[in-house]
């Protein structure tokens, strides 16, 4: 999974933050899409005028060009983003070409997507910044949604470090965080809770909305129909559902 913060600068002021795609497929779409959606300058490439059409509405720029040429990549202005997110399918070798040439050229932060183990070995010793595996890491959290139906999502973020998105443990409902003892008897720790909660709309109608509670106090109760963001070893977070 790629992550990346907020672009519309800094309270400050500071600078929008500008990236670019390279791969116009559902990854790299999806990637792109997510980038503008939250104020980023988006650069997309890719050789399949087709593909870029259908997302030009969505980018700052959809550029066609074969980004195994140096001269055309830097004529598009790639050395000037933030990061380059490289979203090529099954075409290994020209994946490791591009992140030979992206390295060279001083990209900041070049994030690939890998397809096999080999593909993810070569990558790592040309030097790229991140390796991801979108197709594995749907892949855990299905098979993780079928085997604890009450996860709702599932992020890896170091080996044998996990953050869930579930249910409340029966437990703990009523409760409230410090009573719930997460930290000193499973070892885990809720860092965030959704809920919903009624709001009036300008019409004056009620309607429910999520209203989420990031690092929530220690009073706040635990409701059953909640949503907790726990964090922690994967083993204890697993004794912690039980």
């Amino acid at each position: 999974m790629v992550y990346f913060s907020p672009c519309g600068g800094s309270p400050r002021g500071g600078p929008v933050k500008q990236f670019a795609v390279i791969g116009a497929g559902r990854f790299g779409a999806s990637v792109a899409k997510t980038l503008s959606e939250q104020g980023c300058d988006v650069i997309l490439i890719d050789n399949n005028a087709e593909r870029l059409r259908a997302l030009d509405d969505l980018v700052t720029q959809a550029i066609e060009l074969d980004a195994t040429d140096e001269k055309a990549l830097a004529a598009a202005g790639i050395a000037e983003v933030d990061a380059v997110v490289l979203a090529l399918g099954r075409r290994m070798e020209e994946s490791i070409l591009i992140t030979m040439l992206l390295k060279e050229m001083g990209i900041k932060q070049v994030i690939v997507k890998a397809t096999s183990e080999a593909h993810y070995k070569i990558l790592t010793r040309i030097g790229a910044d991140r390796i991801v595996f979108p197709e594995r890491e749907m892949g855990v959290k299905v098979a993780n949604s079928l085997i604890n139906p009450t996860i709702l999502d599932y992020i890896e973020v170091a080996p044998g470090y996990n953050i869930i998105e579930t249910r409340p443990p029966e437990d703990i409902v009523g409760k409230s965080l410090e009573e719930s003892k997460a930290r000193s008897r499973y070892g885990v720790d809720i860092i965030a809770l959704k809920r919903m909660k009624p709001v009036l709309d300008a019409a004056g109608d009620s309607r429910l909305e999520e209203e989420v509670t990031i690092v929530p106090h220690a009073h706040e109760v635990i409701n059953e129909n909640d949503t907790i963001i726990v964090i922690g070893r994967e083993d204890l977070l697993a004794e912690f559902r039980r």
